[in-house]
C-alpha cells in the first residue's frame, strides 16, 4: 500500500471518527453513546498508527533549550 493511500485511508478514519463522535453526543441512549464512542477511538487509533500522525505530546511552544 502506497504511502499517499495510507494517508488519505488515515484521514479518512479521523473524518469518519469525528463524525461518530458528534452522533453520540445526541445519543440519548448511554448504551448506543459508549458504542459510538468506543468505535470513534478505535478508528482514532487505527489513523495514527497508518498515518503517523499524532499529536505532539509536548507542548510546542516551549523550547527545551534553555
Amino acid at each position: 500500500m502506497s504511502a499517499a493511500h495510507e494517508s488519505g485511508r488515515a484521514q479518512q478514519n479521523r473524518a469518519r471518527a469525528r463524525d461518530l463522535e458528534q452522533v453520540a453526543e445526541r445519543a440519548t441512549d448511554p448504551q448506543e453513546r459508549q458504542r459510538l464512542m468506543d468505535q470513534a477511538r478505535r478508528l482514532k487509533e487505527q489513523s495514527e498508527h497508518a498515518g503517523g500522525t499524532r499529536m505532539p505530546d509536548v507542548d510546542p511552544t516551549v523550547s527545551s533549550r534553555r
